[in-house]
Order: structure tokens, then sequence, then C-alpha cells
């Protein structure tokens, strides 16, 4: 309950990286990580243009008990920018348009959230063409809600702009981390009437969410960025090693099994830490 006697609101943190994309930690870190906080009721990992480390997660979740609920996201490069797809259970392939990409997610029951939005960038997609995706007649193409608070440099400078676009649109309001370290999760959540991964789901479609979190400082995202370089030499050792070696081998997606090529999940693999 909150302080005033209403029931609390649900929490959740609906796009965190892991060792699988850009991501600087394990799916067990990012779990383990959640756990110890105990502030989120729902998070989605959502690896760019991979569903594998999520799909172990939600596993992970649900054998340990953990009172947290994973969904299983993707980060999908669209040619209009990235997309978030929520609730999947098959990856959607990137560099196809935002149109194909939304109707995509939506085929499979998804939940359609365009990323960082309204920054001037090619990771972003632009007002123009979401406000023909809202105008088109198929409403599967129509974005589910718009990621109005994503608290990394590209979202600070994009918010005023994706908070009002969403308002103009009558668009759900989604915030989150967008964490490719562990000290970022949680830092921006949406607040959802409920505290399970179904109850997010009809708040988002209802347009009954709202969002909140704290920016980034630019040191600490520079820190990031470094230990994403060292991330990369590592990664690409590993899988020089593995085929000097034949052995089927290469780098560690982050999660029990994901060292094998190609890599499966395998909760009898081990933990990767």
């Amino acid at each position: 309950m909150s302080p005033d006697g209403s029931a609390r609101l649900g929490r959740a943190d609906l796009h965190i990286h892991t060792l699988a994309s850009d991501g600087t930690a394990s799916v067990a870190q990012v779990l383990d990580a959640v756990a110890v906080a105990g502030s989120l009721d729902v998070i989605a990992i959502a690896d760019h243009e991979r569903i594998d480390a999520a799909v172990a997660a939600r596993h992970l979740a649900r054998d340990r008990g953990l009172s947290f609920e994973v969904v299983v996201g993707e980060e999908i490069t669209t040619r209009g920018g990235h997309l978030l797809g929520l609730f999947l259970e098959q990856r959607v392939p990137p560099l196809k348009s935002l149109r194909w990409s939304i109707e995509a997610v939506h085929d499979q029951g998804g939940i359609a959230v365009p990323a960082h939005p309204l920054v001037p960038l090619h990771l972003s997609a632009q007002g123009w063409v979401l406000r023909g995706l809202l105008g088109d007649d198929n409403p599967l193409v129509h974005p589910d809600a718009l990621e109005t608070f994503n608290p990394t440099a590209i979202g600070r400078y994009g918010h005023r702009r994706a908070v009002a676009f969403a308002a103009a649109h009558g668009l759900p309001r989604i915030g989150s981390s967008d964490a490719h370290a562990l000290e970022a999760i949680g830092t921006a959540w949406t607040d959802f009437p409920g505290r399970s991964a179904d109850d997010l789901r009809r708040a988002i479609l209802a347009g009954d969410t709202t969002h909140d979190g704290t920016f980034h400082g630019s040191t600490g995202q520079v820190g990031v960025f470094g230990r994403q370089l060292r991330k990369r030499g590592r990664d690409a050792r590993a899988e020089l090693a593995g085929r000097l070696r034949r052995d089927g081998s290469g780098r560690d997606h982050g999660y029990p099994g994901s060292t094998r090529r190609p890599p499966v999940f395998d909760p009898l693999d081990g933990p990767r830490q």
C-alpha cells in the first residue's frame, strides 16, 4: 500500500540489455540485481535483434521463484528507427520498415513501442513517420505506446518532444532505463495498475500507464561505453578461439548454454556470471 492507503502501482523496466547484445552483465547478474533492489514487478530483456537471453531469463526467473516477472522483448533495428517488441515468442528480423516490424510484433500478439523516439537520428522514429502509421486504416501498424522517458543522452534529447507527441495522439507513456549496465536498471520505469506482466499488458493497451525516473549523467555513460569496448574485445577473442579449436564454442551470450554454437539455453550447463 502507498502512504495514503491506496494500492501501490506496479513498476516495470521494459528496456534492459545483456551480454547477448551490447549490455555488460549476464542474465544471472541482471536477475540478481533486480531481486536485490526489490523495486520492480516486471522487467523486459530487450537485446538488439535477438530474444535468446530474454527467453533464458524468463525460464530462470520462474525456476528461481523470483518475485518479479520477465517479459521477452527485443530492440528491433528498423529502417524507421529502433522499436521495442514486447511479449514476444519469436525474433523479429531487423532492417525492415517500421510499418512491417510493428505488424510483425502484433502478428505474434506482442506490444510495439518505438524506442527513444523523435530524436533526429536514424536510431529513432520520426514524427512524420509515426503520424503516418497512426493515421493508417490498418490497426496492426499502429504503435501501442511511446517510450517517453529514456534516461540516456539520446532519450533526454527527445524527452519533451516524445511527451508532447504522446499527449497529442493519445499514446500511452512508457518509461524504461535502456540499461546497458547493472547500475542503470530501474533508473526509469513504467507505472501501471497491478503487479503482473498481464496487468502491464492490459494497462498499456488501455492507455493506463505513466513514466518516472532520473536521467543518466554523461560521466557514467562514458564509463559504460568503456566497458562495452572491453566486452567487444573479449567477444572477438572468444569467437576466434572457438573457430581455431573447432569445438563449437564462441562468445558468451550471458546465460547457461550460450557459448555453444548455435547457442541453446541449457539450465544444466552451469551459471554465466
